[in-house]
């Protein structure tokens, strides 16, 4: 079957298959490390165009996956399809109903962009090169997530092509089951071509990192007195712990290289900023201060993402407590002086707003802190080290968050409690029987 004798005449999608000039271009993604070779790339510029795509893999009986911008992987897609979306591009924000509507393909740093002549922000993330559809769909964890909770919890409306070929518009008044499910649940249901997402009413905030030398002052001290600076914090302070072993190289700026920084970073909006942050720089001597006010169009300084392609796999822990003993223990066997690949590790505090009931399926609200785990190298040599690590938390571990299960989405244990998936399940069985989208709520979403 042709793929235009879906699109009841039109042109449709951009149709690409291995060999085909430009195949290799479209396929490819910020994540670098695993290789895609889907048996049809189709590139839609439209929702018509998704909507072709999802009848002519229903049609061939194909399983179909979704790729914005290739942060994630869309599972296994040999033999099957996929559909980038990165020409889907459009972003309107309503100022006076704090809404913004954004196609599939939209990054975020567009939507803050778009956002911030009105005073507004989105619920974005770190990295505003990632695809906020995706990231939406898996929970999405903000830079002021104690303070305003999940992405997902700010959803309005989403519009999606669905298994039986319709484009449906979907909000928790008309279609509660699908709503609840796709917040939180990924693309298992549909292919999403565009998301109503509420904005909050923020021009600034204070934040940024202090950072520590690592060799100096042991992370595992750092660690504990991070650990103890957050129990005295309001609910509206978003903080987090990182530890990264910079490589000796020439690309990097002078005063990183060959440096184990340990950083803890920073985002509020509250006017009492520089008090509440303030005994963070009594836990060692500082390598690094760049708290200050800033505008929220700045905010992707406060954890400075790396910006370009790369190859990684990573993967997380959601904990009901932090155990310092044992996360000072993780520190020491993924740290610089352990001997094997590089490993960053971040510890976000949890709770605040995150902890609010919401209509969606985001799971482990009740967790305190989330352990976060990057490194290179293949899934073998990257789960020799992440393994044993994350088994040191193992009493204190709730599930695994899959919006940071980079590459290691073929393993779906732990991505949502018991009720949570059996509910999916049961959706899944309602509104894609024949499992043709191939992200089953149990792989990592691809952004």
């Amino acid at each position: 079957m042709n793929i235009a004798d879906t699109t009841g005449g039109t042109a449709g999608p951009l149709t690409l298959r291995p060999g085909d000039p430009g195949y290799d271009e479209e396929i490819a993604g910020f994540q670098t490390g695993f290789a895609q070779r889907p048996a049809v790339v189709l590139a839609a510029s439209s929702a018509d165009d998704v909507l072709a795509a999802v009848r002519y893999a229903a049609t061939e009986h194909l399983p179909i996956g979704v790729q914005a911008t290739g942060h994630g992987l869309p599972g296994a897609s040999e033999g099957g399809v996929v559909v980038t979306t990165k020409r889907m591009d459009g972003v309107t924000v309503d100022a006076g109903a704090r809404t913004v509507r954004v196609e599939a393909g939209v990054r975020w740093g567009q939507v803050v962009a778009a956002a911030e002549p009105y005073g507004l922000a989105p619920l974005n993330g770190s990295a505003p090169s990632v695809g906020a559809v995706s990231y939406t769909l898996s929970g999405g964890l903000p830079i002021l997530a104690r303070e305003f909770g999940y992405a997902a919890d700010h959803v309005r409306s989403l519009d999606l092509v669905t298994a039986d070929g319709r484009l449906r518009h979907v909000t928790r008044e008309s279609e509660p089951d699908l709503y609840w499910a796709l917040l939180g649940g990924g693309h298992g249901f549909g292919i999403v071509t565009e998301l109503e997402i509420g904005l909050v009413p923020v021009r600034t905030l204070y934040g940024g990192s202090v950072s520590f030398d690592g060799r100096q002052t042991g992370p595992a001290a750092l660690l504990r007195a991070y650990e103890k600076w957050t129990r005295t914090v309001p609910d509206g302070l978003t903080s987090s712990f990182a530890a990264v072993p910079y490589p000796d190289i020439p690309a990097l700026p002078p005063h990183l290289r060959g440096r184990y920084v340990v950083s803890v970073r920073v985002a509020y909006t509250g006017a009492d900023g520089p008090e509440l942050t303030a005994p963070i720089r009594g836990f060692g001597p500082v390598l690094a201060d760049t708290l200050r006010e800033m505008p929220y169009a700045e905010s992707r300084t406060v954890h400075s993402d790396p910006d370009f392609p790369h190859a990684y796999y990573g993967d997380s822990a959601v904990l009901g407590e932090l155990d310092v003993a044992g996360a000072g223990e993780v520190l020491a066997r993924t740290g610089p002086d352990a001997g094997g690949p590089m490993c960053v590790v971040q510890i976000n505090h949890l709770g605040g707003a995150l902890a609010r009931p919401a209509p969606n399926s985001v799971p482990y609200r009740d967790g305190r802190f989330l352990v976060r785990l990057l490194t290179a190298g293949d899934r073998e040599q990257a789960r020799a080290v992440l393994d044993p690590a994350f088994a040191l938390l193992a009493d204190v571990t709730l599930g695994r968050a899959r919006g940071f299960a980079f590459g290691a989405g073929d393993r779906t244990e732990g991505f949502y409690d018991a009720g949570t998936r059996k509910r999916l399940a049961g959706l899944k069985s309602r509104y894609d029987p024949a499992s043709l989208f191939r992200d089953d709520f149990g792989v990592s979403a691809c952004r």
